[in-house]
């Protein structure tokens, strides 16, 4: 048991050491929120397109967790269209950011990736578990244990498990039963689940690794790009490929 807690509390506290020693003088509200470059300019880019990003959050939340979002653009489409939910207003915001935005100043990642005929039957999978997302309330959204960003993220990952992805272990609320189902298959299916209302539980799949979410903290280990998945530092380990489809 000591064990283990300290597995949860020293990658806690090296993720706190990193935020206090970065600048902090910058007002959140004032933070870059312009463009990273991640994505090529839409009218440039023919193919059908589905992106997934993850940034650390805002402000000290970001010593545990990552915002994430979806990015589509179907065959031919002059545009992106980027879809996160958050804690004001509507929570489902549609182009309330660049595509490919800094987070208040944090530099996104690439979680996941598809382009061409392949993006494109994706796409229509992800606009319909949007559309059918049930926790879409004003009110709804709760950062801790969920539903949040990363809930419903998961939730439009589910619709389209051939894109092979999972969010990082510090996404926390992407265990959030957000259908109410406490046991089933992982969003990339390959594997299951087991949960207690996104506050204690368990998952294994070939995508996913193996994980224990200990309220809302994961440690596991990733077996597709040998990692261990520890809180507040994520992934420690080779570098995952974000345009895996196997």
């Amino acid at each position: 048991m000591i064990a283990f807690l300290l597995l949860l509390i020293l990658p806690l506290g090296a993720s706190a050491a990193k935020y206090f020693a970065g600048d902090r003088s910058v007002n959140w509200q004032m933070a870059d929120r312009s463009s990273a470059g991640l994505l090529p300019q839409a009218s440039a880019h023919p193919e059908a397109l589905v992106r997934v990003f993850a940034a650390r959050t805002v402000r000290w939340r970001g010593i545990f967790a990552v915002h994430s979002w979806i990015v589509v653009k179907d065959a031919g489409a002059n545009s992106y269209t980027r879809y996160d939910y958050t804690a004001w207003g509507d929570p489902i915001r549609v182009n309330g950011f660049a595509a490919d935005g800094r987070w208040f100043g944090d530099m996104p990642e690439i979680i996941g990736a598809a382009d061409g005929d392949a993006a494109a039957l994706m796409i229509p999978k992800i606009r319909a578990a949007i559309a059918d997302y049930k926790p879409r309330a004003y009110g709804d959204y709760r950062a801790w244990p969920g539903p949040n960003s990363n809930t419903f993220v998961a939730a439009a990952l589910a619709a389209v498990p051939e894109l092979k992805v999972t969010l990082p272990p510090t996404a926390i609320g992407k265990d959030f039963p957000y259908d109410g189902s406490w046991v089933g298959l992982t969003p990339s299916g390959t594997g299951v689940f087991a949960t207690l209302g996104g506050y204690l539980g368990v998952t294994a799949g070939w995508v996913e690794g193996l994980e224990l979410n200990f309220l809302g903290a994961v440690l596991g280990i990733d077996w597709r790009y040998p990692a261990l998945k520890l809180p507040g530092l994520g992934r420690v380990g080779i570098a995952i490929n974000p345009r895996a489809s196997a």
